[in-house]
């Protein structure tokens, strides 16, 4: 198919308002539409995908020129070739770098991006676990959570994560001796990744693939009077306490 149909910039330059004709055309899908935005004139590129015809813009002139236009048009056709929409390329790129923006704003905010466990889990905090626990519970989860998970794991995705990394995060509470809250870590983190999944970012709970990775926490046995004659001078004690202190003044 013909193609480079327009002279040059000059012919474009040229055009003068009251012309009558709708667009210029270049050749294989590049036209120049006349008079178009508030007098301005765009480059529009006209294709087929999959059985239908498709119209994406280039810009508009002058500050796309006809070589820039060209360019454009010729990376649309490389992109059909290879069985690619440029239309839908074109929307999965602004999409790309939106993400990366907001991404980039959350970061100079000293916020966690989009997605991380840290994220997820502060949502998680804020709409489940602290209207089902009480204040102080909801904070030492937090706490726990900011301390001790974070630190390791909060930027990455959560739907990245797997069972090795997050008991190598638990490993280092485990470590310092605090058996008991490395299995409350853990149990919290579980209920992050389930969180995760039920809101689509995750789709699996790492946390389940660990439960009996971590050392177990050692039960505390209190001292018990196994005698009779001394579990009897315990009752009849409590009964004369009981009494003395219920006697009436």
């Amino acid at each position: 198919m013909a193609r480079n149909l327009i002279p040059g910039d000059i012919t474009i330059r040229s055009i003068k308002p009251g012309d009558a004709r709708k667009r210029l055309n270049d050749g294989d899908g590049l036209y120049l539409r006349l008079f178009v935005k508030g007098g301005s004139h765009g480059w529009r590129f006209d294709y087929t995908h999959e059985g239908k015809r498709l119209t994406i813009s280039l810009g508009t002139y002058p500050d796309t020129g006809l070589g820039l236009a060209r360019d454009k048009a010729n990376d649309a056709r490389k992109l059909l070739a290879s069985g690619a929409d440029p239309s839908a390329e074109r929307k999965a790129t602004k999409e790309a770098q939106a993400v990366k923006r907001i991404a980039g704003e959350l970061e100079d905010a000293g916020l966690p991006p989009l997605g991380s466990f840290e994220q997820v889990a502060r949502e998680w905090l804020a709409t489940v676990h602290d209207a089902k626990v009480s204040a102080g519970h909801a904070d030492r989860t937090r706490i726990r959570l900011e301390q001790d998970a974070f630190p390791w794991i909060g930027r990455r995705p959560i739907g990245e994560i797997e069972a090795p990394e997050l008991l190598a995060c638990l490993r280092r509470v485990e470590a310092r001796g605090a058996i008991e809250t490395a299995h409350r870590i853990k149990d919290a983190c579980g209920q992050v990744f389930r969180f995760g999944i039920a809101t689509g970012l995750c789709r699996r709970n790492p946390a389940a693939d660990l439960r009996d990775a971590l050392r177990p926490v050692e039960s505390k046995h209190h001292a018990a009077i196994v005698d009779p004659l001394k579990g009897g001078a315990l009752l009849r004690c409590g009964r004369r306490s009981e009494f003395v202190f219920f006697q009436p003044v």
